[in-house]
């Protein structure tokens, strides 16, 4: 399985930029979104970009991969990084409805 991590531009460059991660830098290969501006959110998979985030969008993505962290570690206090899921109804994609 391969997950996606949210990165952050902090030096564009014409095929790669250097991103930021939680404190970790890389350096991440841009063909497949083009040169981004620093301070651009990107979805990353394998050191490769494949798609340009909102900042709410990676703040989301950080906040699930935080919560399997914890869970990983055998936590279950983390119900505060899914506050959009929180007292909410599930709901079925439109496609399941009928």
């Amino acid at each position: 399985m391969c997950i996606g991590i949210p990165m952050r531009v902090v030096e564009a460059g014409a095929e790669s930029a250097l991103c930021e991660y939680r404190g970790q830098h890389s350096r991440i290969d841009t063909m497949l979104v083009g040169e981004q501006q620093p301070g651009v959110w990107l979805l990353v998979f394998l050191d490769t970009a494949r798609e340009v985030i909102s900042a709410d969008k990676a703040r989301q993505i950080g906040d699930a991969l935080e919560a399997m962290r914890l869970a990983m570690q055998g936590h279950t206090n983390f119900d505060h990084l899914f506050a959009d899921l929180v007292e909410r109804e599930p709901e079925l994609p439109e496609f399941l409805r009928s």
